[in-house]
């Protein structure tokens, strides 16, 4: 017997990734990981993953319909609110999804969407989401996008040839017009702040999502922002003046980046990111304790030759080194030590890295020398005769 009262709490979802020839078992289980991480951010609680090895994805389920049966049928016992898929969909596919399942169905483009419109606090930021979004959502548009808000568009704008979709269509199109309108004037608002900081060595914070920055943020310039252990905590950019003996600068804390961002996010955000290209010097963050975290530094340093900021000056914070435990070979023994991974890190960086953990600052004298050797030289560099520092 069914019971006829509406079921209390998170959403239910279940998480499906495909093993191909680009992304084998090992890698798509670390990105459901991921994924599941998303989904809880989200507000979801995961009840599955489903995978799939295949030569290529199905054009119009992406999986075989053979495991999209299997899904279907886990989906109609378990009462499944939701089905994520971990890479993009195409219109058609989604629609035909939707169609086979009955039920909610997501790409990680679309959940990364939805944390962001979540986080999002400011007027800027829930602007820059809010067009991110529509242009996400514009060629995904079907007949059940009734819901969207009716306005007027003018004599002759929806004519009796006119369709729903295709209405709905103008109000997107419309609305996208208007808030890359009001991003433009915010963007040049922004850009007149940045040059009225002055000459001081500009430092930002980069690194992948909930590896501390934040948290460092805060312990360097004994301030207040928000650090959460979630993904994408901190939308805002977030700019305060730290002094280091006698040296001032201005400390950047971004927003971290993640695996497959979203296109629509990186250009809705390109004023936050312009944080990150007029920065004299980059505070990589790294999370050591995460067993996946050479691949999350791989996974920024993309990110930043996208933005073109490959050739601004770096120094790699290894953070959270209070959780850091030694990887296991076959027999579960461990496999070298932290010091043993600072050595290697010192030779591979040249010198340039620290590792320390923010949240109880530990070994923070080193890394507050690092710093201020860095900014020290490129303040040098710019005021030559500027007897200020010596």
């Amino acid at each position: 017997m069914i019971d006829p009262r509406p079921r209390t709490g998170p959403e239910r979802c279940v998480l499906v990734g495909a093993v191909t020839r680009f992304q084998d078992e090992t890698k798509v289980q670390e990105y459901l990981d991921e994924l599941r991480f998303l989904a809880e951010t989200a507000g979801a609680e995961t009840m599955a993953l489903f995978t799939q090895k295949l030569d290529r994805p199905d054009p119009k389920l992406f999986l075989g319909s053979g495991k999209m049966n299997e899904i279907k049928e886990y989906v109609g016992e378990h009462e499944i609110d939701l089905v994520i898929f971990d890479d993009e969909l195409s219109p058609s596919q989604l629609k035909n999804i939707e169609r086979l399942l009955e039920c909610k169905v997501m790409d990680r483009t679309n959940l990364i969407l939805d944390i962001f419109a979540a986080r999002a606090q400011t007027s800027y930021a829930r602007t820059q989401v809010e067009l991110a979004q529509y242009e996400y959502l514009l060629p995904r548009l079907t007949r059940m996008w009734t819901h969207l808000e009716r306005q007027k568009g003018g004599i002759g704008m929806r004519g009796p040839g006119e369709t729903q979709i295709e209405t709905d269509r103008q109000i997107i199109k419309q609305k996208i017009s208007n808030l890359k309108e009001k991003l433009t004037v915010i963007d040049r608002q922004m850009a007149t702040q940045r040059g009225n900081r002055g000459a001081m060595v500009r430092i930002a914070l980069i690194g992948y999502t909930n590896v501390g920055k934040s948290t460092l943020m805060n312990a360097l310039s004994k301030s207040d922002v928000l650090a959460e252990n979630k993904l994408f905590a901190t939308l805002d950019t977030t700019v305060r003046k730290v002094v280091i003996g006698n040296l001032p600068f201005l400390l950047t804390d971004t927003v971290g980046f993640i695996r497959k961002l979203p296109t629509q996010l990186v250009e809705s955000f390109k004023s936050t990111l312009d944080e990150v290209r007029e920065a004299d010097l980059l505070l990589h963050v790294v999370d050591v304790a995460h067993p996946n975290y050479e691949d999350h530094m791989e996974s920024v340093s993309g990110i930043l030759h996208e933005l073109g900021c490959q050739d601004i000056p770096q120094i790699v914070v290894f953070n959270k080194i209070d959780a850091w435990t030694p990887p296991v070979d076959e027999e579960g023994r461990p496999m070298g030590s932290l010091d043993e991974l600072k050595s290697a890190w010192t030779r591979r960086s040249q010198g340039q890295s620290a590792f320390v953990s923010a949240l109880h600052k530990d070994q923070f004298d080193a890394l507050r020398e690092m710093i201020y050797r860095s900014a020290a030289t490129i303040h040098a560099v710019r005021f030559p005769f500027d007897t200020f520092l010596y």
